[in-house]
Order: structure tokens, then C-alpha cells, then sequence
């Protein structure tokens, strides 16, 4: 059999990778429009907004809308609407078997995600996750697609610019692929919303269906 080499580090977007959160999301922004603009109907292109930062959804929504000036108001109400909210997101296949794999080799591994860092929190503590490490938006001063976010995880995790080449990024959105190839790091789709053919185009070096498969893969090799 043939020895898969571990990588030096594995980094994780979070919604699409992690958790399937598209319901608990798309709640918050549909509840802050409605206390804000006394509307019930949104507008909301899940495959167009596929994870991109909260605050520009915000500004896309609102600019649709003809209500421009109050996209940061949106911003920070759908978020209180988020993080109030007791109902934890669905974890998605293979999460908890990757994680307890990475930490029994000892490879360093964490988040970086466009959602709220309280958001990832709260959801880490509600699904009893072993993630200790994990960035959220607030955390960089530019998001995804800009390199940042990996580029900020990979220096909390110790991991030198060395291993970036060899350091795998698990997304799911073209967004998320594009920040992993700024980083210089090795993109790894996960065909949460993306066609292989998709997310290969946009620069994934690997795909697999979920992170079962990516764990499979990895456990097989050693």
C-alpha cells in the first residue's frame, strides 16, 4: 500500500466544510430584514453569496434593496439574530473522525472562516468539537478571498511559510479556494455547492464529497 505524506498542517473553512449552516443563516438574515424593514421577503442567492463575509452579504442585500446606508445596521442585527440562537448548525460528515486523526498525529489544525468568530465558537461548543483553534471575520482586516485569513492561522498554528506548499485548506467556495491559492497553500474542495469539475477549475489540488472521504484517505495511507 502506498504512503499517503500527512501534510504539515491542515487548515478548515467552517460553513460548507465543517457545518451545514445555510438554514440558521439565512433565518438570521431574514429575521433582521423583517425587525429592520418591516418585510418578510428576501432576496437571498445562496450559490452568488457562497462565502463570501457577512458584512459585503449585507451590502449586497441592502443594495438590491435600495436601502444601501443601512447595510451595516443589517450586518450587526442579523448577527445578534445568529448568536442568540440555540439551534446549533448540522455537522457534516466525517468532522469529528478527521479532527481526533489530525490530533493523534500531532498535525497542527484550525478555522479560518468569513462567518463571526462567536458564531464558530457557539457552534463548536454546541456539536462538542475538538477544535481549539479557529479564526473568525472579525479577526483580519481583509476577508476571503484575500490570503488573510490563512496567512493569520497559519502563523497561530506556528506553521513557517516553509510548509505553506504543503499545508492542505479544506473549502468549499470558490472564494475560500482563491484565499488558500493567495497563501501560496494546497487547496482541497469539498463539494458541499461546487461541481469536482468546479472546484477543480478554481484551483483544488483534491476533491472530495466530504471530509469522511478526505479521512478515509489520509487514514489509509498510514
Amino acid at each position: 500500500m502506498s504512503v499517503i505524506q500527512l501534510p504539515p498542517a491542515v487548515l478548515f473553512d467552517f460553513d460548507g466544510v465543517i457545518v451545514d449552516s445555510f438554514q440558521a443563516h439565512f433565518q438570521a438574515w431574514q429575521s433582521a430584514y423583517k425587525e429592520l424593514f418591516g418585510e418578510s421577503s428576501l432576496d437571498f442567492p445562496h450559490q452568488e453569496l457562497c462565502g463570501k463575509s457577512p458584512l459585503l452579504i449585507a451590502e449586497y442585500i441592502c443594495q438590491r434593496a435600495g436601502k444601501k446606508e443601512h447595510a451595516a445596521l443589517y450586518f450587526a442585527t442579523k448577527s445578534a439574530h445568529l448568536h442568540s440562537s440555540k439551534t446549533a448548525p448540522t455537522l457534516l460528515p466525517g468532522v469529528k473522525e478527521i479532527q481526533t486523526f489530525l490530533h493523534g498525529k500531532d498535525v497542527p489544525h484550525g478555522i479560518a472562516s468569513n462567518a463571526t468568530r462567536d458564531f464558530i465558537g457557539n457552534s463548536i461548543s454546541q456539536l462538542q468539537l475538538g477544535f481549539v483553534t479557529y479564526l473568525g471575520v472579525e479577526d483580519y482586516t481583509h476577508p476571503k478571498p484575500h490570503p488573510e485569513a490563512y496567512l493569520s492561522l497559519a502563523k497561530e498554528l506556528g506553521i513557517t511559510p516553509n510548509d505553506y506548499e504543503k499545508t492542505w485548506v479544506f473549502e468549499d467556495s470558490i472564494t475560500g479556494t482563491e484565499a488558500a491559492k493567495k497563501a501560496g497553500m494546497f487547496p482541497v474542495g469539498i463539494l458541499t455547492i461546487n461541481s469536482e469539475t468546479t472546484m477543480k477549475a478554481a484551483g483544488s489540488k483534491l476533491v472530495f464529497p466530504t471530509l469522511l472521504e478526505a479521512y478515509e484517505f489520509l487514514r489509509k495511507g498510514h
